[in-house]
C-alpha cells in the first residue's frame, strides 16, 4: 500500500539536493512525515497506530528513498525499533509495549548500536552498562552512526554488564543532554541528511521500566536480538532498493532525450545502452523479490529456523549490491554529464555507497553462508 502520497514524495524530493549540498538535517521532511502519520504507520492499530505491515513499510521506504535517500534512511531507523517493539510484544515481552505506545504518541526513535571498531556489532557491546541500586542501568561508551542525532526523542542502546556472568543490556534512553554528548562530526560522502553524529554516553541512565531485555552476548533467537536484526536488514534493504530504482528512472528519462551524433539517434535506441539498463533492472527485479518475500515471512511469522540470520543478511546484500550496480550502469549510460555534482545520479551514487558499510557486510555474509554450506 502506498501510504505516502505522490504530492508529499514530490515535496520531499524537491528538497533532497539542498539537504545534501548543505549537509543539513531535513527538518521539514520529518515534520511532514510526522503530520502524515508516518511515525506511527508501523504501530499496530490496538496501540494507536495505523497498522501497516512489514511489506507495506518496505514499499513505502522504497518510494521515500526514490525521493530522498537520506530522509528514508533516517526514518528507517525509527521503523526498525518499532518493528522490535512489535516482535517483543508478539513474543510476550512486555517491555515492547512502551516502544509502540511511544511511537503512537509522536516519539522518534534512534538506533544506538554501532561502536567504533566493534565488528561484533549487535552480538557484543564495548559500551559499559552498570546496574544502579534502583534496578536501572547507566551506560558509558561511544556510539557511532547515530542517525537522527539532531531530533531523536528516544535512543535505543545496548551495553555490556559484567553482572550475571556478563550480559548484553538493551534499553531506551531519554534525550538527557547532560549525560549524552552529541558530537558534530557527520561530514561524509553520502547520506548526509541523516546527520548520523557520534554519540558519547556519559553515564546515561535508563530507568528500570526502560529496560527492554537482558541476554547473553552473541547471535540468538532472543526476541530483542532477532527483532533488531530482522527489521534492520529488511527495512535497510528496502531503502537501498529505492535508490537503485530511482537511478534507472533517471537514466531512462535522460537517454530518451540524449542524442548520439555518430548514430543520429537517441541513446535509448543504442543496443549497448539498452543492455546496460536492462541488466540493472534485472538485478533489481531479483533483489526486490527477495526482500518482499523476507518481509512477507516476517509478517506471517514463518519459521525459517537457523536460516533466518543468513537469509536476512543475504536479502540486505542483494538489495545494496543490486542498487550499487544499478547506479553504476545508470551513470555509464548517461555519460559525463552524470559526473557533475548538480546531477541527481551523482548524489545517488554517493548515497548508495553507504550500503557497502552497513551490517551485514559481505565478509560476515559469506562467513555465515560458509557455515550453512560447510558447517
Amino acid at each position: 500500500m502506498a501510504f505516502l502520497s505522490e504530492e508529499l514524495l514530490g515535496t520531499i524530493a524537491s528538497r533532497a539536493a539542498e539537504v545534501d549540498r548543505e549537509n543539513s538535517f531535513p527538518h521539514e521532511d520529518f515534520e511532514d512525515l510526522k503530520n502524515a502519520g508516518y511515525f506511527k504507520a508501523f504501530v499496530p492499530e490496538e496501540y494507536g497506530g495505523l497498522g501497516l505491515s512489514s511489506e507495506e513499510i518496505c514499499e513505502n521506504q522504497m518510494l521515500l528513498a526514490k525521493a530522498s535517500p537520506a530522509t528514508a534512511l533516517g526514518i528507517n531507523m525509527h521503523h526498525i525499533i518499532v518493528g522490535l517493539g512489535r516482535h517483543l510484544v508478539d513474543c510476550g515481552v512486555e517491555s515492547g509495549k512502551q516502544i509502540l505506545e511511544g511511537a503512537a504518541n509522536g516519539e522518534l526513535y534512534a538506533f544506538g548500536i554501532s561502536e567504533p571498531g566493534n565488528d561484533r556489532v549487535l552480538f557484543g557491546s564495548i559500551t559499559k552498562a552498570k546496574q544502579e541500586s534502583d534496578g536501572g542501568y547507566s551506560f558509558t561508551g561511544l556510539k557511532v552512526f547515530t542517525s537522527l542525532a539532531p531530533v531523536w526523542t528516544k535512543l535505543m542502546v545496548y551495553g555490556h554488564s559484567e553482572e550475571d556472568g556478563g550480559t548484553s543490556v538493551f534499553a531506551l534512553l531519554d534525550r538527557d543532554l547532560d549525560k549524552i554528548e552529541i558530537k558534530d562530526d557527520w561530514d561524509v560522502v553520502g547520506m548526509r541528511g541523516t546527520q548520523s553524529h557520534s554519540t558519547m554516553l556519559n553515564g546515561a541512565y535508563a530507568r528500570p521500566e526502560q529496560l527492554l531485555q537482558k541476554v547473553a552476548p552473541g547471535p540468538s533467537m532472543e526476541p530483542v536480538v532477532f527483532g533488531i536484526f530482522a527489521w534492520f536488514e529488511t527495512f535497510l534493504a528496502a531503502t537501498y532498493l529505492g535508490i537503485g530504482l530511482r537511478a534507472i528512472e533517471v537514466a531512462a528519462e535522460y537517454v530518451k532525450k540524449r542524442r548520439s551524433v555518430l548514430n543520429d539517434d537517441v541513446y535509448a535506441n543504442d543496443p549497448a545502452i539498452r543492455w546496460r539498463l536492462a541488466d540493472a533492472a534485472i538485478r533489481m527485479n531479483s533483489a526486490q523479490a527477495e526482500v518482499t518475500l523476507i518481509a512477507r515471512d516476517l509478517d506471517a511469522k514463518v519459521d525459517r529456523g537457523a536460516l533466518w540470520y543468513p537469509q536476512l543478511s543475504a536479502a540486505k546484500n542483494a538489495a545494496s549490491e543490486a542498487s550499487f550496480h544499478a547506479v553504476q550502469e545508470a551513470i555509464r549510460s548517461c555519460g559525463g554529464g552524470s559526473y557533475s555534482n548538480s546531477n541527481e545520479l551523482s548524489r545517488l551514487y554517493r548515497d548508495v555507497l553507504a550500503g557497502l558499510f552497513q551490517p551485514s557486510d559481505q565478509e560476515s555474509l559469506h562467513a555465515a553462508w560458509a557455515n550453512v554450506v560447510l558447517g
